[in-house]
């Protein structure tokens, strides 16, 4: 007797900007409600941050790096100016390491927040994110006060800082500190161990650590997996090896190491991390002027480097090509969030279709340096 076959429905979902976490266009293919395929399509936003920095001199560029992933616009600051300064053998003070790497984990905080708030969204839970948000706020008025601005900075340039921290920013630093880590506690009793989360969460869109590994995934996402890579550890920069902290990895504590809870959980428990190295840069940060190295022209030699960090999303590289002017001749990124969306057919084949928006939150991704 022949085999009944059913035909596949094929479903777009998105663009749809509050859903899709950007202009994201996935082309799912279902056997009823059973994911057989889902095929990303990212090309609406079009940066083209990759082919302007050939127009631009080199502090120029600094703008258009905020412009990609634009909810981690400090640590995309801190790849680029870190990528040239060893380009053309900088040496910046030691204010202007403590306060990068300040401005980078309150940055990670933010992105967290955003990711974690969002996430809470896509599962059905409103409330957290309006706690999240309450307190990434408080981070974008530290970056206010600094730099005049909440979400594109232009804040570390090459050779240093726009500007030093103003004289309130240690206390208001540590006061928020001091609140945010009762905010995390609350933020775990009402998302992270409700119910209904963990449901849609636990053992839903497992990512197994040797296929994190080939695909290239970093971040939270290969963390997640169990994975304990950290290149704030493993390929140490700035000042990280200075601090006391940890890496956070997945342990499967409410279901399969390497699903969707594990991801998210991995996001909470770095906020605390990032909290610690705060804290002892803030204790530790010495005197300076923070533009003292700042040349008055950049003119890297030629030659060509590949620099990476640690972004919130994961490794975030950049490869910047010098022909000895005062252009770059080629600037090409290593977008952690373009590298980490190609695992979303693998996570989400064989779970239902309302798993892929669990699946696609747990990547937390931006359109803006995935088409960039």
């Amino acid at each position: 007797m022949a085999e009944l076959k059913t035909d596949h429905i094929v479903l777009n979902m998105g663009p749809q900007h509050p859903s899709t976490h950007g202009v994201l266009r996935l082309e799912v293919v279902l056997d009823g409600e059973v994911v057989v395929d889902v095929i990303p399509h990212i090309g609406y936003l079009h940066r083209c941050f990759e082919k302007h920095a050939e127009a631009m001199t080199y502090p120029q560029v600094i703008p258009y790096t905020d412009r990609m992933d634009y909810l981690s616009s400090m640590y995309n600051n801190f790849g680029y100016v870190e990528a040239v300064e060893r380009l053309m053998n900088i040496e910046v003070p030691e204010r202007v390491k403590y306060i990068r790497v300040i401005m980078g984990e309150f940055q990670r905080i933010a992105n967290h927040l955003v990711a974690i708030g969002t996430f809470g969204i896509d599962i059905g839970a409103f409330t957290p994110f309006l706690y999240c948000f309450r307190d990434r706020e408080r981070i974008l008025d530290l970056f206010e006060m600094t730099c005049g601005a909440r979400l594109l900075y232009n804040y570390m340039w090459i050779g240093g800082l726009s500007h030093d921290l103003p004289p309130d920013f240690i206390p208001k630093a540590k006061e928020f500190l001091k609140d945010f880590k009762k905010s995390i506690k609350e933020l775990n009793d009402l998302l992270s161990f409700n119910k209904i989360f963990i449901e849609r969460t636990a053992n839903i869109g497992i990512l197994l650590p040797d296929t994190a590994i080939n695909y290239g995934c970093s971040g939270p996402v290969l963390r997640g997996s169990g994975v304990k890579w950290d290149l704030r550890k493993n390929d140490p920069y700035s000042i990280y090896d200075r601090f006391d902290w940890e890496v956070v990895v997945g342990k499967g504590e409410m279901g399969t190491v390497g699903d969707c809870w594990d991801r998210y959980m991995v996001r909470v428990k770095e906020m605390e991390q990032s909290c610690r190295i705060i804290e002892q840069a803030l204790d530790q940060i010495p005197d300076g002027d923070v533009t003292s190295a700042i040349p008055k022209r950049v003119k890297p030699p030629v030659g060509e480097i590949y620099f990476r960090v640690e972004s919130p999303k994961g490794e975030l590289g950049y490869h910047i090509i010098s022909d000895g002017s005062p252009n770059p001749f080629r600037v090409k990124v290593r977008a952690p969030s373009f590298v980490n969306l190609q695992i979303l057919p693998i996570i989400s084949r064989g779970y239902l279709v309302a798993d892929i928006v669990a699946n696609l939150g747990s990547l937390d991704i931006v359109l803006g340096e995935i088409d960039r």
